[in-house]
């Protein structure tokens, strides 16, 4: 028996590849190829333009540290919105917050919802049918731009890398927006690549939060299925200083917003620690001792 197997195609120079048990979806979607297929190890895997995005094996990492670290940097957040994020997971932790009133998730793809609901449930849960959920299929520049002022206290952005749809993304137009409507203690996160390949992402971005936040860190998160080390989420803030709160603190937020306990990678001292940057890391921001 023939065994078929999908390579990953985000470097030229390296990669990994999955086996595959059968494919449950393939589509061309206006602005991407979408492929979802069932792996040997990995369990469910959703892929875009040839790049892994979630697995169900390893996709509470990324989701828990993406979502939970801004939501407990903030002292009190009560309206987010997500750009991305298709599949569900970060709305699904966004919303085990008790303090949120509010979350808008603005995905420009909607056979990416579409898919990962038919085929990826245990993803999302029951996120999609929250009332506090807002869920829009639509531009996120777009709504940034027309978003008013002060109108959210974070911003979760999981996009792909700053090429083909997610690229604008990344430009100095949307971090300004961000910043407009962003609250006082407001902070905005996204995922800056995995730094041993990918580093000029991470530095790139960085100077461009920096020119509207005056704190820029970032923190990493170790993702086995995204290759080539840890990942890192970059995140700057108008309030507090990300990275600079105690374990206890965090502790004592994560108590009072119901996920203590609740995890299956995040922790109050895993968060502590994930702001403390290996230098080959750390010497990629541009803003002195952004690491805390």
């Amino acid at each position: 028996m023939t065994e078929t197997w999908i390579d990953e195609t985000l470097y030229d120079s390296w990669g990994q590849r999955f086996r595959v048990v059968r494919e449950l979806a393939r589509k061309r979607s206006a602005f991407q190829d979408i492929v979802v297929f069932e792996s040997a190890f990995h369990g469910r895997v959703l892929m875009l333009d040839g790049v892994t995005q979630i697995t169900e094996r390893d996709e509470f990492v990324y989701q828990e540290m993406l979502a939970h670290v801004p939501m407990l940097a903030h002292p009190e957040p009560k309206r987010v919105l997500i750009i991305g994020a298709g599949d569900g997971g970060v709305l699904r932790r966004v919303l085990q917050h008790a303090s949120v009133e509010r979350a808008v998730m603005v995905e420009i793809d909607g056979d990416v919802i579409a898919l990962s609901k038919e085929f990826l449930p245990g993803i999302a849960g029951d996120a999609w049918n929250d009332p506090r959920a807002d869920v829009i299929v639509g531009d996120g520049i777009d709504y940034v731009a027309k978003a008013e002022d002060a109108s959210f206290d974070v911003i979760i952005v999981d996009s792909t890398d700053p090429i083909g749809v997610g690229e604008v993304l990344f430009a100095d137009a949307f971090y300004r927006d961000c910043a407009r409507i962003l609250s006082k203690d407001g902070l905005i996160v996204n995922q800056c690549g995995v730094p041993f390949m990918q580093a000029e992402e991470l530095h790139d971005t960085s100077l461009r939060r920096a020119k509207f936040f005056p704190h820029v860190s970032a923190y990493v998160a170790a993702v086995p299925t995204y290759v080539g080390g840890f990942m890192t989420l970059g995140i700057a803030g108008k309030g507090e200083k990300p990275g600079t709160q105690s374990a206890e603190q965090i502790e004592a937020r994560a108590k009072a917003a119901g996920i203590l306990g609740n995890t299956r990678y995040w922790t109050p001292g895993v968060h502590v620690g994930a702001f403390q940057l290996p230098p080959y890391i750390a010497e990629h921001l541009p803003v002195p001792n952004a690491a805390g």
